[in-house]
């Protein structure tokens, strides 16, 4: 049984009486508003907001996916196991696939690499010369790392998608815009809707498109949560970076004496979001208060550019909150809008003073560290960290070491967490099967649509 159908299952005994006899019916069209891109999507690593991961995950996945209770189920690999303690074998159902996958792979390891993602693959050795043999890969381990195979599932790992393989999860794009058709060829099975027709909008789009008399979508994502709504864990993570090179040596503390997490959270970012003080999102690791320190001495006028995601719209406005708060410090504060993509460039050319950026972290304390510690560009730390925390076999024990080295090494790393965001779903009451998955994103393949209640027929005198 796949991971889709063993969860769809488990809904079945609160399913209306249409689903007579647990047979969940196939078919019909999936109406779905967002707020994500409006480009065509092919790249996993910027595809990484929780919207945007969603609509990704339509159209191609990593080689495994985490279930509700976080452990990894099969997604494009048919099989993934350990031959030896630090040798994980993946085999995917084809030889040009597992290519594809190894040279995807390729790109986004080395110190070049514009994505702190490549940290998921750390622990593997030779990373960027992985050669498939019939279909497998062999990842050998420098250390032991036994979080390797949860990592792997990771939406930042799913196989990019290219003219060759335009499509490679369980749905496919059509001639049709928007319009996306279910793909018999997924290993994990054929979705039970026939189509997805999506629909990009903004915020009052999707208040609109809700609340009108014919209501015009039956699922969105990104709008506000409402009570009782089905929610996941808050893991996009959002940060703001700086250059050590660049700032005043006092310009931490000049940062946290200034800003007020709880506020920035509550007045200039969506919902659902939590203030974050430390490196790690609540979700990873408990939030002790965090006392706020006195400003630095004044000093002469410091300017200084921050660049942000001009498609993060939380972003901006967090940009414009920064720079009125830090010009209190003595800096004056230029912003520059960037694409994400060019945001990720500038990044791994440390090519800026100040730097915000959301990161869709895993939800396992260590890879989730490992990821936190690259986007501080302190990647030099991870071959010190990371073999002590997968040194430990016990699974709590190794999550408790992961949290602790995060409260340690925060005060020292230059990066600043500043809040963590789930994903606003707002479903009608005909779908059934909607669940989320321990990554925090929905799983729209295991959706069906109830059918309607056949009207009371009539009594005869």
């Amino acid at each position: 049984m796949t991971l889709r159908h063993a969860l769809v299952s488990l809904l079945l005994l609160g399913a209306t009486s249409g689903l007579a006899a647990g047979r969940i019916p196939y078919g019909g069209q999936l109406r779905v508003a967002h707020t994500g891109s409006t480009e065509p999507l092919g790249d996993p690593t910027v595809s990484d907001s929780p919207v945007d991961a969603t609509l990704f995950s339509l159209l191609s996945r990593p080689v495994c996916r985490l279930d509700t209770n976080g452990a990894p189920h099969l997604g494009i690999a048919r099989e993934m196991s350990r031959s030896m303690p630090q040798t994980v074998h993946l085999t995917l159902p084809s030889l040009a696939l597992a290519n594809t996958l190894a040279h995807a792979w390729a790109q986004i390891t080395g110190p070049e690499a514009p994505t702190p993602y490549r940290a998921l693959l750390f622990p593997v050795k030779d990373a960027r010369q992985l050669v498939a043999s019939g279909g497998t890969l062999e990842l050998s381990l420098s250390f032991p790392w036994p979080d390797l195979e949860r990592s792997l599932c990771h939406p930042a790992l799913a196989l990019p998608l290219t003219t060759v393989a335009p499509s490679l999860g369980p749905f496919a794009a059509t001639a049709t815009k928007g319009l996306l058709e279910y793909r018999l060829g997924y290993p994990e099975g054929r979705p039970y809707l026939d189509q997805i027709l999506l629909r990009p909008t903004d915020d009052r789009g999707l208040v609109r498109m809700w609340s009108s008399k014919e209501r015009e979508v039956q699922l969105e994502l990104g709008a506000l949560p409402e009570p009782g709504a089905l929610t996941g864990p808050a893991l996009y993570a959002t940060y703001l970076t700086f250059s050590p090179r660049r700032v005043p040596a006092d310009f931490r503390q000049a940062f946290e004496s200034a800003i007020d997490r709880e506020d920035l959270t509550r007045l200039f970012v969506h919902a659902p979001a939590v203030p974050m003080p430390y490196l790690l999102p609540p979700a990873l690791l408990p939030q002790p208060p965090k006392p706020r320190p006195s400003a630095p001495a004044a000093a002469g006028a410091k300017m200084v550019t921050l660049v942000y995601d001009a498609t993060n719209e939380d972003q901006r406005a967090v940009a414009e909150r920064i720079q009125v708060k830090l010009h209190d410090r003595g800096y004056k504060v230029a912003l520059e809008p960037l694409s994400r993509t060019l945001l990720r460039i500038r990044w791994a050319k440390g090519d800026f003073d100040l730097m915000l950026q959301s990161l869709m972290l895993p939800p396992i304390p260590g890879p989730a560290l490992a990821v936190v510690l690259d986007a501080s560009g302190r990647k030099d730390l991870l071959g010190v960290e990371l073999p002590l925390i997968g040194s430990i076999a016990d699974p709590m024990a190794r999550d408790a070491r992961a949290r602790d080295r995060a409260v340690a090494l925060g005060p020292t790393v230059p990066i600043l967490p500043l809040y963590a965001q789930g994903i606003g779903v707002r479903a009608a009451s005909e779908l059934g099967g909607l669940v989320m998955d321990a990554q925090g994103l929905p799983v729209l393949d295991g959706v069906y649509l109830v059918p309607a209640e056949p009207p009371p027929a009539a009594t005869q005198r």
